[in-house]
């Protein structure tokens, strides 16, 4: 049985059928340009004229500036602002974490939250002895020659390499009679100094003030951070010279005594001292007679 073909022939030879476009002048009819042509031809040339149409398109919007006008595109520099913001706060809360458990630690100090340490002095002993003799003592080569070297160097530069250290010494920020002592069984890590209303308060070392508030419990308390990991904390006084973020130097005034407070039974200064977060007792180091 044979297919009729004719179909297929007609519309091959529909598509390949040639034309002629002829442009002609309209007042003489005067031929001026002619074109021959096929369907297929036509066909053709407008597909290609639109794949390179969009091509072009997508290539200008998407490389170059001008997809930042169009509704739904964002600028590079609007990516980077964000990006560089993006940054900030990532910044910005971790120093908030860090301003946070600073203050915790700080309150805990003026509330007197805290615990003391007990250290065995005996196991602490033992246990150097017993790292100690797993060490080899014996100097080597390069060790000699070092220690050699650096003797000849001192030997000629005796009064520039010859400083003495920093002696540092806690000065006493009142004078006057204990009336309560540092205590670990009644959590009392301070010692009260009974002293006359508004007497001066003097800081105990070098250092900057961490904190000057009031508080309803402790009155007027200023903070002051030392060298070594030292804090030493003044509570109770009538009134504060020194304001959070002040320089002092040992022995210059920082407040002035008194009764403030709802803790106060009289005119006294709660002074404490800490040492890398754990309380320490002051009248080991100041005396205040």
């Amino acid at each position: 049985m044979k297919h009729d073909n004719k179909p297929h022939k007609k519309i091959k030879r529909k598509l390949l059928d040639k034309y002629r476009l002829v442009i002609l002048t309209e007042n003489t009819f005067e031929e001026r340009l002619s074109f021959k042509l096929t369907r297929l031809n036509v066909f053709v040339t407008a597909t290609l004229f639109l794949i390179v149409l969009f091509t072009g398109t997508y290539g200008l919007i998407a490389y170059t500036p001008l997809r930042e006008y169009i509704p739904g595109y964002s600028s590079t520099a609007l990516k980077k602002r964000a990006m560089a913001l993006n940054y900030k706060t990532d910044s910005l809360q971790r120093v908030i974490s860090m301003n946070e458990l600073y203050f915790s630690s700080i309150k805990k100090v003026l509330q007197g939250d805290v615990s003391a340490v007990e250290f065995n002095k005996d196991s602490i002993i033992e246990s150097i002895k017993v790292e100690a003799s797993e060490v080899d003592f014996n100097p080597s080569l390069e060790d000699s020659l070092l220690r050699e070297k650096v003797s000849k160097e001192d030997k000629y530069n005796l009064f520039e390499s010859a400083t003495a250290g920093a002696n540092f010494v806690l000065f006493p920020p009142v004078n006057g009679t204990i009336s309560e002592p540092y205590s670990l069984e009644k959590k009392h890590y301070a010692v009260d100094i009974a002293v006359v209303q508004d007497a001066p308060v003097k800081a105990t070392a070098d250092g900057i003030v961490i904190f000057a508030e009031w508080s309803p419990t402790t009155g007027h308390v200023i903070i002051i951070e030392h060298s070594y990991g030292l804090i030493s904390v003044y509570k109770h006084n009538s009134s504060l010279v020194k304001t959070q973020g002040d320089l002092v130097k040992a022995g210059e005034v920082v407040a002035t005594a008194g009764d403030s407070g709802e803790f106060s039974t009289g005119p006294h200064l709660h002074f404490e001292l800490w040492n890398d977060g754990y309380s320490i007792d002051p009248s080991n180091f100041i005396d205040f007679n």
